[in-house]
């Protein structure tokens, strides 16, 4: 087999993994778009919301600290190794694993139980009182879901080390799901604590699901910390922690701040909502499917293969980012009234959610290019590296955040444009410390981001024009139209310029249909 095919044939299962994690993406966030356009009917802008928001910060920092930033940078990659040699003993690091991940979430949440008022005072002004009594009192209803959620990502590690995408790219759509159960059926009856039960239904739910990829695991209670594996894991995740602890000190911080300016939380999550649909999307669906390659690639010690892998997935991101920015952007208004403005949620809350977006815009494209970047560091066994950037990441946040909220009469959208600001510099910052080790010269990146910048700007113009001329219909009528004539726009334009990424897509539909046939 030469050398071309092979490499067509890693993109194309690439390929076929990333559309895989698309699809139940694309389940997860549209789901995800019911969810919380509901949660804004019910509760709007304001106490309730920013109160359970504040107490889910709490679990899902543990989540984040003990299981989630390991999936990526140790799991993955080690049960990826030990997936290609013997079964039993791939089934015996997996026990070890789940056994340790148990013990410890069980604990930590006993203690975060115990100690959820200091918690809450971490994350809130002295001055809110009323905003931690409602958060504290939540506190204990969501930490339950730790647990789950925990084995839930050990799973999913598991199937991708496995290269089995199709049921852990439904996990958050589960997750959602349950969510909507629980806040459609007992908000009427127990108000705020019905997103707590429905966290509670998500996180079983997102479990559940994954169960049946394990029917034919051999799982058992094991507590071996001096396997090889399971030290490589720890070993590989301790950086990750210092990592994580910076993102946590500035998820405090930027908490802590935008507890003083009323609904500036819940205004937030709103428009992070709308954010996180691209990035689940895009970013998240091909960095996932790239990373099981990128790890046998660098444990083979094929730097070209490595090389070509990366600007692919880092191609397909810009291919499809750089519009998704844009049709925001031009979309801004009409997109936030379509999802939310119903029920308590009115046409002033509607003003400022889009406002919020469009100060988080900017660093959209960065965040989505970043994580790419993040685990082509994971999949060379360098865990280290990212996580000290994220230290510098936290001091671009606060060299922006502070001055704009504090002492400018943004408020609170300063604070939105410190994140900005924060992935900006944390993708910058990754980007030069991975081309010192791993040189991208000659792999047409450039080209690719100004096309797509090209392509992406003349789509923005048009749908403008379009949303304008658009205006006195519905909003929803208005994203369609105008996001329809965006889309088929930007694909035409991608071709005429030449777009590699998009190209690849088209030749990889074309063999396909070819074959069918």
């Amino acid at each position: 087999m030469t050398e071309t095919s092979t490499t067509g044939g890693v993109f194309r299962s690439i390929a076929l993994a990333a559309l895989l994690i698309s699809l139940g993406n694309i389940a997860s966030r549209l789901l995800g778009l019911v969810r919380e356009p509901i949660i804004a009917a019910y509760f709007s802008r304001g106490l309730a919301v920013d109160a359970f928001t504040l107490a889910w910060t709490i679990p899902n920092a543990l989540y984040e600290l003990l299981i989630s930033g390991a999936v990526s940078a140790a799991l993955v990659p080690v049960f990826s190794e030990y997936a290609e040699r013997d079964r039993d003993e791939f089934w015996y690091v997996v026990s070890t694993v789940i056994t340790l991940a148990c013990t410890v979430l069980v604990i930590a949440s006993a203690i975060l139980a115990w100690q959820a008022p200091l918690a809450i005072a971490l994350l809130t002004r002295p001055t809110e009182s009323a905003l931690q009594a409602e958060a504290v009192a939540l506190v204990g209803w969501l930490l339950p879901a730790v647990t789950l959620m925990g084995i839930s990502g050990i799973v999913t590690a598991i199937l991708h080390a496995q290269r089995q995408f199709l049921l852990p790219a439904f996990v958050a759509a589960a997750f959602n799901a349950g969510m909507i159960v629980g806040i459609v059926t007992l908000a009427p009856h127990v108000g705020v604590k019905s997103l707590a039960a429905g966290t509670l239904i998500g996180a079983a739910a997102q479990l559940i699901i994954q169960l049946p990829g394990l029917r034919r695991a051999h799982i058992r209670p094991r507590f071996d910390l001096h396997h090889p594996a399971v030290r490589r894991i720890l070993r590989l995740y301790a950086p990750v922690t210092l990592g994580i602890g910076f993102s946590l000190i500035g998820v405090t911080i930027d908490r802590w701040l935008a507890s003083g300016f009323p609904a500036a939380i819940s205004t937030m999550r709103f428009a992070t909502t709308l954010i996180q649909f691209p990035l689940g999307l895009v970013a998240s669906a091909v960095a996932l499917a790239v990373l099981p390659t990128l790890s046998r690639q660098s444990a083979a010690g094929d730097e070209d293969a490595f090389r070509a892998t990366l600007a692919m997935g880092l191609k397909v991101v810009l291919l499809l980012i750089l519009p998704a920015t844009a049709g925001l952007a031009a979309l801004s208004q009409p997109i936030t009234a379509a999802l939310f403005e119903r029920g308590a949620f009115q046409a002033q809350d509607t003003a400022i959610t889009a406002l919020a977006l469009l100060a988080y815009l900017p660093g959209l494209p960065a965040a989505a290019i970043d994580q790419m970047l993040l685990f082509a560091f994971y999949a060379r066994k360098n865990t280290l590296t990212p996580n000290l950037i994220q230290g510098a990441a936290i001091l671009c946040y606060l060299v922006v955040a502070i001055p704009l909220a504090e002492w400018t009469s943004l408020g609170f959208l300063g604070l939105v444009l410190g994140n900005s600001a924060q992935w900006i510099g944390h993708a910058i910052i990754t980007a030069w410390l991975l081309q010192r080790s791993l040189p991208l010269n000659g792999l047409r990146l450039g080209e690719a981001m100004i096309k797509g910048l090209l392509a992406s700007g003349v789509m923005a113009g048009a749908v403008s024009g379009i949303a304008i001329l658009t205006q006195p219909l519905p909003p929803l009528v208005q994203v369609i139209v105008a996001g329809s004539a965006g889309v088929f726009i930007y694909a035409l334009l991608a071709m005429r310029l030449r777009l590699e990424a998009a190209t690849f897509f088209v030749e990889t539909i074309r063999r396909r249909l070819h074959r069918s046939h």
